[in-house]
């Protein structure tokens, strides 16, 4: 049974205009959205990191300006934030390449905060599109890998957030992952 103090609880009384809740709600979230981001930059080169703050608070913001959202749960919370996460990176890179070219893209606020190299920006911009390929295939897996890689988050919390068994989740992360890698592949299906 939830305690008052619960991250749906706190959601739900958001959700309701509790003024209060909101801040008790920040002090219970942030630090998960920070483990989330931390262990997605773990994955990345030395040289090549991301400033783990300058995520989670440009996610956090994008997740205070969803507040049309009608929250389930925490898991359906976080597998939001694990979305948000895999937009803002995104985003970022396909602003850094379009740099490149010269077109005039407005900065996206955390602009001076990450660090990408165009190789490190073009494989991100390649693998949301290859994501969102994979999801036209099969949605869940699409979800999976973008929980698991983006969000951090475990097989356990993965099952979770998508209320299926932490075997389906197993097998789907493994059909993903080879899926991806086969797309990715210089002589893959679209890889160049």
């Amino acid at each position: 049974m939830e305690t008052e103090d619960t991250i749906t609880v706190l959601l739900k009384r958001v959700q309701e205009g509790d003024s209060g809740a909101e801040s008790r709600l920040v002090e219970r979230v942030y630090p998960e959205l920070r483990m989330m981001a931390a262990r997605y930059m773990q994955r990345e080169r030395g040289g090549h990191t991301l400033q783990t703050t300058a995520l989670v608070n440009e996610a956090y913001m994008r997740l205070a300006n969803a507040r049309e959202t009608d929250w389930k749960d925490r898991a359906h919370f976080f597998a939001v934030a694990a979305r948000i996460m895999r937009r803002v990176l995104v985003d970022h890179a396909r602003l850094k390449l379009t740099g490149k070219r010269g077109a005039g893209a407005v900065a996206l606020p955390l602009d001076e905060a990450l660090v990408f190299s165009e190789e490190k920006s073009s494989s991100l911009v390649r693998l949301d599109d290859a994501l969102e390929r994979l999801g036209q295939i099969d949605e869940r897996a699409a979800k999976i890998i973008e929980l698991r890689f983006f969000g951090g988050l475990s097989i356990e919390e993965t099952a979770e957030a998508l209320h299926t068994s932490p075997r389906t989740v197993k097998r789907e992360w493994t059909f993903g992952r080879s899926w991806l890698r086969a797309e990715l592949e210089p002589d893959g299906p679209r890889g160049s």
